[in-house]
């Protein structure tokens, strides 16, 4: 099977736009989020939703919450998005992984999360009339972007919402997260949600933001 270039099936989507289209945007953090923002915001009008029940615990989903209003209210978009968060609900994590705690990075639990988190969003989206849902996680090297697009893709499908495919860690997207991630001192954790940081052995610039 080809591979797909994601980037480029987002420059196409971009290059077809004849007006600014309403974008629901899934955000895992603050760092993640400000090259997609910066990014983004030229053509979309992005609301920017923070739904991620992976997070674990409740404080630290607080300081990331914190840390992404950061963000927004220091960035001087042209066109600024806005904030939706529905709450930290951990419960439906839980739920969701049951039976996969012991899975490696990167395994049948991932998928599990991405796909609890998308779908959340796309549910959003159609309920609140949005023309496109996506999301900040393909920024990161350590997330698997052509899972995450094929999740999306079966989402979009099942709920009449269009996907925007993205692989946003391309033409330097993740180096540009962390410039910006420092110009505006924000806080960048070292685990992803459901692990915990004692357990990660990286350099600042290969943690999960």
């Amino acid at each position: 099977m080809e591979k797909r270039n994601y980037q480029k099936e987002l420059d196409e989507v971009i290059g077809g736009l004849d007006r600014r289209p309403s974008l629901l945007l899934q955000a895992c953090c603050g760092p993640c989020s400000s090259y997609v923002l910066e990014y983004l915001t030229q053509v979309f009008d992005v609301t920017v939703y923070f739904y991620n029940p992976n997070i674990r615990p409740e404080a630290e989903y607080d300081r990331r919450l914190d840390t992404l209003k950061q963000l927004m209210a220091a960035m001087p978009l042209e066109h600024p998005a806005v904030l939706l968060e529905p709450g930290w609900r951990g419960e439906e994590f839980f739920r969701a992984v049951q039976g996969l705690e012991r899975e490696p990075e990167g395994g049948k639990r991932c998928a599990a999360c991405f796909r609890l988190r998308l779908e959340d969003t796309v549910r959003t989206a159609a309920e609140w009339g949005f023309d496109y849902f996506g999301t900040t996680l393909t920024v990161s090297p350590h997330k698997n972007a052509p899972l995450i697009n094929a999740i999306g893709e079966e989402l979009a499908a099942e709920y009449g919402v269009k996907w925007l495919p993205s692989d946003f860690k391309k033409r330097n997207g993740y180096l540009r997260s962390i410039e910006l991630s420092r110009e505006y001192g924000l806080y960048r954790q070292v685990y992803c949600g459901c692990g915990w940081p004692e357990n990660y052995e990286g350099e600042e610039d290969d943690l999960e933001a």
